[in-house]
């Protein structure tokens, strides 16, 4: 269906002020909708009806004792105990392997956690392995969800029997670029279908764990070595769990008429970064350049292209978006794990913590409790490439067991969708193109185009944003895309996944 859409952006100091009508914006739904099943071959058995799974139906809940999780967000003591006895400790309705996937070296003493050698296996596996370069069927972005032939190469290198196996990704050394490096290998495996029960995020990083749950004895240093023969496939994986991937044009078809906080939409859309990057350098956070209260003005003569990256057309956030940065839900003193469950729900519904820093609105003020996440919300998480929003996402699908998206192109594409000039001195998106994300957003573009990267622009006419999602529905199920058709696709409801 087509809809003619009016849009505007609020003025802003630098800002681009204007409407505009587009006509015929064909939004795609979420990936989530499509009612094609299909099947998939898994060995021993007849081929398996694939299950569409819904956010909700994704989202797990942890107890609120993290010791007591036996998947989702683990501990050094429950590990511990597997490590010790896999065989007899081993949860129930796993039957293979313990695959521990470190995403990087820990310090000394703490270098990898132990294997046996035989049933238990700790591989070094960075995040950069996770992630992939793909189009979308618009534009060709940055670090997204992996395609089936990389996941398939991935179970191989590491030899994962993802229906049988145990996987825990922990940190190594604890920082918040490793649990952003986990939140991006857990994503990858539940988009592709990998149950809950067979997943699991440790908490916090080795130098932590060696002194709070584990001991030297616990650690080995030097990980195995990758065993390069898997025969496990993403095929044979029956979850079709994609409706994890938010696109920008899921995204464009949730957001509201005006950059508001709106309660009552069945949408909450979380801004994972900094407040500097949000208020594309309007306002500071306690921290960020030497700001020394919750929330302060910049300092005279602060160039706010500073809160650029990746060379960006333009700085800001979606309309609606509230902000609280993704560095909040770790404790750093603590190996960068997750604070508890009740600290993280109550800056879910908009309380503040005892450095005033809570869910921020477009007007820079804390919007207080009651007034950030509504019951059946689904959430959508963000951040520049959706490594800071994997912290932010796992905080609220993981732990809180709210139904959560991951918008994965993220700012980087987002700020890239717009009708501004790059460095060539030509416009990224021309004017009437129905995908123009700067039309539905707060920003204040490049003071200089030499420093917008020029981007690959696919079809800035395309029916839909689908391509991705598309491509690996088809791979699943052994059926050919074209990557042009829509997974749900239509007007624009106002909240295409439901709560």
């Amino acid at each position: 269906m087509n809809t003619w859409l009016k849009v505007s952006h609020r003025p802003r100091s630098g800002g681009m002020v204007g409407s505009l009508l587009l006509a015929g914006v064909l939004l795609a739904g979420c990936g989530g909708e499509d009612t094609t099943t299909g099947f998939v071959d898994v060995p021993g058995s007849d081929p398996v009806p694939i299950v569409i799974n819904s956010p909700a139906q994704i989202a797990q809940v942890s107890a609120d004792d993290y010791d007591d999780n036996v998947n989702g967000l683990i501990t050094g003591a429950t590990l511990k105990r597997w490590k010790d006895d896999w065989i007899n400790e081993r949860p129930a309705g796993i039957t293979g392997k313990l695959v521990i996937l470190q995403v990087s070296e820990g310090p000394g003493g703490a270098e990898y956690l132990g294997s046996s050698g035989l049933n238990v296996f700790t591989y070094l596996s960075p995040s950069s392995e996770w992630t992939q370069t793909r189009s979308n069927g618009v534009i060709n972005t940055q670090s997204m969800v992996p395609e089936g032939a990389a996941m398939d190469a991935l179970l191989k290198k590491y030899n994962i029997d993802p229906i049988n196996d145990m996987i825990v990704v922990a940190m190594g050394n604890g920082s918040a670029g490793n649990a952003m490096g986990q939140g991006r290998i857990w994503y990858a495996l539940r988009y592709w279908g990998v149950e809950a029960k067979n997943l699991a995020i440790l908490n916090g990083g080795n130098q932590w764990l060696v002194t709070d749950s584990m001991t030297a004895g616990d650690f080995m240093a030097t990980a195995d070595s990758a065993p390069e023969n898997g025969i496990a496939t993403v095929k044979s994986l029956a979850s079709d769990n994609t409706a994890l991937q938010a696109t920008f044009a899921d995204l464009l078809s949730v957001l509201p008429g005006s950059d508001s906080n709106v309660l009552d939409d069945g949408v909450f859309i979380w801004d994972a970064r900094g407040m500097n990057q949000y208020s594309a350098g309007e306002k500071l956070e306690l921290g960020q350049s030497g700001c020394a209260t919750a929330y302060c003005d910049p300092a005279g003569g602060f160039d706010y292209m500073t809160t650029f990256q990746n060379s960006g057309s333009r700085q800001g956030h979606p309309w609606g978006t509230l902000q609280l940065q993704f560095t909040r839900m770790l404790d750093s003193t603590k190996g960068y794990a997750y604070k508890p469950k009740a600290e993280l729900a109550a800056y879910l519904n908009g309380e503040t913590d005892a450095s005033g820093l809570g869910m921020v609105d477009a007007t820079y003020q804390l919007v207080g409790a009651g007034n950030a996440y509504q019951d059946g919300d689904t959430i959508y998480t963000y951040c520049e490439t959706t490594f800071r929003a994997m912290i932010t996402g796992v905080t609220s699908a993981v732990i809180l067991g709210k139904p959560t998206r991951f918008y994965d192109g993220a700012m980087v594409e987002w700020h890239s969708l717009s009708y501004l000039q790059d460095a060539t001195g030509n416009y990224i998106l021309p004017m009437d193109s129905p995908w123009r994300t700067d039309v539905k957003s707060f920003f204040r573009p490049a003071d200089d185009i030499s420093k917008v990267a020029q981007r690959q622009i696919d079809d800035p006419y395309a029916p839909n944003a689908n391509a991705i999602i598309k491509a690996d529905k088809a791979y699943k199920t052994g059926s050919s895309s074209t990557g042009g058709g829509s997974a749900g696709g239509g007007g624009l409801p106002s909240n295409p996944c439901g709560g």
